[in-house]
């Protein structure tokens, strides 16, 4: 067995688990998953997941953190309310969620929300989202009042005049396809603006799942500055391509869209090196028409909690990365990132990984509600087996 744990997490873990654990072969344990973005469809969008079902699904594949964005409904933006949603996703679905407050009111990109009671009601930090703002001035002073009470701002890059109505990379499988693109640059635009805002403020930022290889350039420049930044990929963008939207697959539609092989190549690589700190599942569950509509009809998004772990030790099967380092991208940085270090170690716990464990992933196998992904019915290779939690 490949024991990755750190010694506080041993200390948490029975005496009768440690003995079982020492007679395991061939497995891995890792500290409990730490997940910088996952939507549980709850409040608001039961018809697709709740806090019970996502969260056991979470729980079952690893993810004892899981963190969520605000765009749920109600949006996340009255501090009074989190707590009761917090405690209810631990007696539902057996996990400790972790918000994202509304950086505006709304979400609607205008004026700063609540940010003092947002932190008064336990937000990790404070994001708009996939929301524009109204415009760059409203950015800088947003950005400004939240520097005020110390809260980290995620972002989720992204320029709305440029990739508005596109459902695609664009490139030559949109093109062929008939589907509207939303080029990389949509998403660098935002990227750099975001990034010189950070260094004007000096506002501590999280950047969320980059898709592009000049976005993971502009993190390297940042952190070359020594800018306060960190950022995140969600896992299928390093195994999936805008090649696997050939046919109209909708089940690969997701944004931001999956681009080019030269894209996935640089991300990975930017893993490798450390531009980019973290794995995320980006996890949205859907129920089973949400996918039957045309493509461009249909709704954006990949249940990606039951397939997260097999796809992690592909990238170790790929050299990509080593199975410490794995522990690094989604244990151990994402606790870091979401200022949860303290609470993550005294919860403690373990997971038990068999990485060369063969599975069919099938809505049997799947936990999660959602069904909805592009590895339905294939052959894939490692999976959580036991998770220890203190």
């Amino acid at each position: 067995m490949l024991d990755l744990l750190p010694k506080v997490f041993k200390e948490s873990l029975p005496s009768a688990v440690t003995a079982q654990l020492a007679t395991e072969h061939e497995t891995w344990l890792l500290p409990p998953l730490v997940d910088l973005c996952a939507r549980l469809r709850e409040p608001g969008q039961q018809q697709h997941g709740t806090l019970a079902s996502e969260g056991k699904a979470a729980r079952a594949n690893g993810f004892l953190h899981v963190v969520i964005p605000p765009d749920t409904n109600p949006i996340l933006e009255n501090g009074s309310l989190l707590k009761g949603l917090r405690e209810r996703a631990l007696e539902d679905g057996g996990i400790y969620l972790h918000v994202l407050g509304a950086l505006t009111a709304g979400l609607e990109g205008e004026r700063p929300s609540n940010i003092a009671g947002l932190k008064k009601g336990g937000c990790i930090a404070v994001s708009n989202a996939r929301q524009p703002f109204a415009n760059d001035m409203v950015l800088l002073r947003t950005l400004e009042y939240a520097a005020t009470f110390g809260m980290k701002v995620f972002f989720y890059p992204d320029e709305p005049s440029l990739s508005k109505g596109g459902v695609a990379h664009e490139g030559y499988i949109a093109s062929y396809h008939g589907l509207q693109g939303i080029p990389w640059i949509a998403e660098t635009v935002a990227l750099s603006t975001q990034l010189l805002m950070v260094e004007e403020t000096g506002i501590a930022a999280h950047f969320s799942q980059l898709s592009c290889k000049s976005s993971v350039e502009l993190m390297r420049w940042a952190k070359g500055k020594n800018l306060p930044v960190t950022c995140d990929v969600a896992m299928h963008q390093l195994h999936l391509t805008d090649d696997n939207l050939e046919g109209f697959n909708a089940q690969a539609y997701v944004l931001p869209p999956l681009r080019s092989n030269t894209d996935q190549q640089a991300l990975r690589r930017g893993l490798t090196d450390g531009t980019i700190d973290a794995i995320c599942s980006h996890h949205e569950p859907l129920n089973s028409t949400a996918k039957k509509a045309p493509f461009a009809e249909s709704t954006a998004g990949i249940s990606n909690l039951d397939t997260f772990m097999a796809l992690a030790c592909q990238l170790v099967r790929d050299d990509v990365l080593t199975v410490a380092q794995l522990v690094d991208k989604i244990c151990l940085n994402p606790a870091k990132i979401a200022g949860i270090d303290a609470q993550y170690e005294s919860i403690g716990g373990a997971v038990l990984v068999d990485p060369n464990l063969e599975w069919q992933v099938t809505a049997d196998t799947m936990l999660s509600n959602g069904k909805n992904t592009p590895f339905f019915n294939q052959q894939l290779q490692g999976k959580v087996v036991e998770t220890f939690f203190g």
